[in-house]
């Protein structure tokens, strides 16, 4: 049983929501999101508190309850806050620069980089060796921040490439003579 699921969520100020059928609108100050609920899960709004529940007793029902309720969280979260994702660039000449819906990137190839952003998403670029992507869709913002990532991905000898915020690289010990 998942027990996100039997918790349910409270709404946060300033957030709609509304049901019909298995089709939930959520509204909020930064956006909109429409989203089809599971066949096998049903979703109730009590006063401020939005529960989830499986409507058959089926194997995974609980599970997909629970994913649900994840899910629309996250939705609640970006319509309401938003999400964020940095990332830095760490090397001799690696540079990247924000031009509209574009991300214009130097990572030591003998060509520029070009990264085109979704819709929803945006990237701006505070200083050359960092990118902040910002979008209410969490699983795009962390898409489009694991594609730029890729393009150089850190190396494990001198922590050059393209690195998460915060993000811990371990090194290995150079090749001794």
């Amino acid at each position: 049983m998942s027990r996100i699921a039997k918790r349910g969520l409270t709404l946060p100020s300033g957030v709609e929501v509304k049901i019909d059928g298995q089709n939930l609108n959520i509204k909020g100050s930064k956006g909109v999101f429409d989203y089809v609920v599971h066949k096998d899960v049903e979703v109730a709004l009590d006063d401020n508190l939005l529960r989830f529940q499986p409507r058959h007793d089926v194997p995974g029902a609980w599970a997909q309850a629970g994913t649900t309720c994840a899910v629309t969280n996250n939705m609640m979260t970006g319509v309401s806050a938003g999400f964020e994702k940095k990332l830095q660039l760490v090397g001799v000449g690696y540079r990247a620069q924000a031009q509209g819906n574009q991300v214009n990137l130097t990572l030591g190839f003998s060509h520029p980089v070009v990264h085109e952003m979704p819709d929803g998403v945006t990237a701006e670029t505070p200083s050359q060796t960092e990118i902040v992507i910002r979008g209410i869709d969490k699983q795009k913002v962390g898409q489009v921040a694991a594609e730029i990532r890729a393009y150089r991905p850190p190396e494990p000898y001198k922590g050059k490439g393209v690195k998460y915020a915060g993000e811990h690289i371990v090194r290995k010990e150079a090749k001794k003579k």
